[in-house]
């Protein structure tokens, strides 16, 4: 029975797999189904190269912590007394064949450290340090309707490089984004609450749209904003035109009746769904979530939120290593430290 149970299961994992690599979301899993090899070889770049021996395996993933301890290692201390060095990944995929036209960026949210992206062979760019995200536009490197095959080198060999423990490897998720030629600018939205008080607030939205079409675009930025009951709060509409190859920003203000104010102890968020339309169809939309809030500081009161001062505690957490970061914050406590 267990058997029949594990078959089902699988099945289940690998239709689910299969069916978000050939959708049409804009933002898309590509965790699953990498293969891992701790070590280095020049030839693993290559769309030919045999990696049927390496490891299988779902992203994040840390071979560091995977390791034996041993006071010899590089890291030393600061690594736990376990492993370093450099490893490589790599996941063979389909691309759609009805995906051909649009925009295939891919997007990792940390890998530790100094990576270097290949595609079908092809270099794609390298990206220094580890924990901070980064994307690639995979668009001029890709086989549309064909298989394709991405490889990471990952370099974490040269110690010591941290004074905490950092992990190695793609040890944070990796996305599929997949857009239209005419879509909002990654990283491209900001939203900010302005002349807070209890009875209103203005919001306003920045938003960078990117036009990597050959020609000039007139489109309209539609944005509604709910709160947390999903009840509409406000809405706003722009209209403006792109030329080819070209980033622009529209601004926009809503003012919010009666708005529920964010904070520690009622951490009320509001939604911005916001959408890009051309000739009356959806290019791109996204949604973004935030608070209205006003933040003050001055020499006499320090801080306000909201109007009413808060005292902040320093802390250091540092990354995926809680325990540092409330010790740090238990001793600054203890000598009465606020800022």
């Amino acid at each position: 029975m267990k058997s029949y149970i594990f078959i089902f299961l699988m099945l289940i994992i690998g239709c689910n797999f299969s069916k978000i690599e050939n959708s049409t979301e804009r933002k898309q899993n590509f965790n699953n189904n990498w293969k891992f090899y701790p070590g280095d070889n020049a030839e693993a770049s290559k769309t030919e190269f045999n990696d049927s021996e390496w490891r299988e395996l779902n992203l994040p993933h840390d071979w560091s912590i995977e390791g034996d301890f041993n006071a010899a290692y590089p890291a030393g201390n600061d690594g736990a007394y376990l492993p370093t060095g450099i490893g490589w990944y790599r996941k063979v995929f389909d691309i759609p064949k009805n995906w051909e036209g649009k925009k295939v960026s891919i997007y990792f949210e940390g890998v530790y450290m100094n990576s270097e992206l290949f595609v079908n062979g092809k270099s794609v760019g390298f990206y220094p340090y580890g924990y901070s995200s980064f994307y690639y536009d995979l668009t001029p490197f890709l086989n549309f309707g064909r298989e394709n095959t991405i490889a990471v080198r990952v370099d974490n060999s040269k110690q010591k490089n941290c004074r905490w423990y950092s992990g190695s490897g793609i040890y944070r998720h990796v996305w599929l984004m997949l857009t239209e030629p005419v879509h909002f600018q990654h990283w491209g939205i900001g939203i900010t609450s302005q002349n807070v008080t209890l009875n209103c607030a203005k919001v306003e939205i920045k938003a960078k749209i990117v036009n990597e079409s050959n020609k000039q675009k007139t489109i309209v930025v539609l944005t509604d904003l709910y709160n947390a009951s999903n009840i509409e709060a406000g809405n706003s509409k722009s209209k403006t035109t792109i030329e080819a190859n070209s980033v622009t920003e529209v601004t926009q203000e809503i003012t919010v009746s009666n708005p529920a104010l964010w904070s520690p102890e009622t951490p009320d968020l509001y939604t911005a769904g916001m959408v890009i339309s051309e000739n009356g169809k959806d290019a791109d939309k996204t949604q973004i979530d935030f608070g209205i809030r006003s933040i003050k500081f001055s020499a006499e009161n320090g801080f306000e939120l909201n109007g009413k001062k808060v005292l902040l505690n320093g802390g250091c957490v540092h990354h995926d290593n809680g325990c540092l970061g409330q010790l740090h914050t238990t001793a600054l406590k203890s000598e009465k430290w606020s800022y």
